[in-house]
């Protein structure tokens, strides 16, 4: 099909892969974007918030702005139905938008793997509601710590030993040790932090040796690392594993995996397990007017199973996406999505981090000034920038945090 004109592209999503699309293909087609928020959310420092390292804001970009120079148009809602017949999606504000080609990139949200509790008792960390929610739980928490002087104690339990858990351990750790040490040394010294993974070690797509030097380094921060745990159950305040045993957790933040948003199933798509079942060339099994990317798309990689959920996967489909439409205005034959592992990072703490692109390996200071320019750099906004490292800079030669703050509603 080839159009006199430009195609009509809704973008359900504004994400690390709705966005990308929408820049890439915003001058080549009629594109609206559509987000629940006004603002996209830069997940990799969300917990940087959740541990008072960073202000909220500072993870924040509006999508107008981002969108500003592209020619695309935004509307604040969420999809609440698709006329398949007329091409049309209705929004909850009950806007009716007109399509040639929809494309989901709704991102994804908490898998709590079906154990009981989880929803109850434990905090995700998907938005900077969540964020907020952790570290004004756990300063709440250090407060009520502070009026006892007996051995009375805090633990704080984050089950999911992938970047995320092992990254939000390492800040919680230094949160303690350091400005939570200065406030109430007493107190401090009562904080007990636990990092669960159900698998044999941490950081599973690591090679060995920088699985174990993540865990040592851990350690080596006062966090007790517990591999080889399954979690049967999350109560309030403890969790039960697999083998009987239990411990203490007077918070509880579930960084275990991630699925495709529960929106997806409302759409009536087509699904592979909680994502939407994806052709290579990115289009919707059936629907070649519909498109999935990100943690929407489950397109299958090399090695059989779906690609990884993460920011590059995100990006480079968001790009290919683009890629796809103006070979279909051109009338051209489409291509399959390939996707290239640029690697993997953590940091674990101040001077310590891994760095893994296939078998070039990193870790100590060189890597955790690799992490730390790398972030800079896909942050949206000058202002954010700019923030998010005085904000460093402070943390850095201060070894405070000024983030410190109860501010969820009660």
């Amino acid at each position: 099909m080839v159009y006199m004109s430009k195609p009509r592209v809704v973008i359900l999503g504004a994400g690390f892969a709705g966005l990308t699309a929408a820049k890439a293909i915003g001058h080549d087609a009629d594109v609206t974007v559509v987000d629940r928020h006004n603002y996209q959310t830069f997940l990799p420092l969300l917990y940087q918030v959740a541990t008072a390292s960073l202000a909220a804001d500072h993870v924040a970009y509006p999508i107008r702005g981002a969108l500003r120079k592209t020619g695309a148009k935004f509307r604040m809602g969420s999809p609440i139905s698709v006329d398949h017949k007329n091409k049309t999606v209705k929004l909850d504000s009950s806007e009716v938008i007109a399509f040639d080609h929809l494309v989901f990139a709704m991102g994804s949200a908490t898998a709590d793997f079906g154990v009981p509790g989880v929803s109850d008792f434990a905090l995700g960390m998907k938005n900077i509601h969540e964020a907020l929610q952790i570290r004004s739980e756990l300063m709440r928490r250090f407060e009520d710590l502070c009026r006892f002087e007996d051995d009375t104690r805090l633990s704080v339990a984050l089950v999911g030993g992938g970047p995320t858990g092992v990254e939000m351990s390492g800040a919680l750790a230094e949160l303690v040790r350091g400005p939570l040490a200065s406030d109430n040394f007493n107190a401090s010294r009562h904080i007990d932090i636990y990092l669960i993974e159900a698998g044999p070690r941490l950081l599973p797509m690591f090679d060995e040796d920088l699985s174990e030097r993540t865990k040592k380094d851990l350690e080596s921060l006062g966090v007790k690392v517990m591999v080889n745990t399954q979690v049967k159950e999350v109560k309030h305040r403890a969790i039960h594993f697999a083998d009987g045993s239990s411990i203490p957790s007077e918070v509880t933040v579930w960084a275990a995996g991630v699925k495709g948003v529960d929106e997806l199933k409302a759409l009536s798509l087509p699904l592979a397990g909680n994502r939407i079942k994806t052709d290579a060339t990115l289009q919707v099994a059936n629907y070649p007017y519909l498109w999935a990317i990100g943690d929407n798309a489950a397109v299958i990689g090399d090695n059989g199973r779906p690609l990884p959920m993460v920011a590059p996967t995100a990006m480079q489909q968001g790009r290919f996406l683009a890629e796809q439409l103006r070979r279909i205005v051109k009338g051209e034959t489409l291509k399959e999505f390939k996707y290239t592992d640029k690697g993997s990072m953590a940091t674990i703490g101040r001077h310590k981090a891994v760095v893994q692109v296939k078998r070039f390996k990193m870790r100590g200071p060189i890597a955790w000034f690799a992490w730390l320019f790398l972030h800079i750099f896909y942050l949206l906004g000058g202002r954010n920038r700019i923030g998010t490292i005085a904000d460093w800079m402070w943390n850095y030669f201060t070894f405070d945090r000024g983030n410190r703050h109860i501010m969820d509603s009660l």
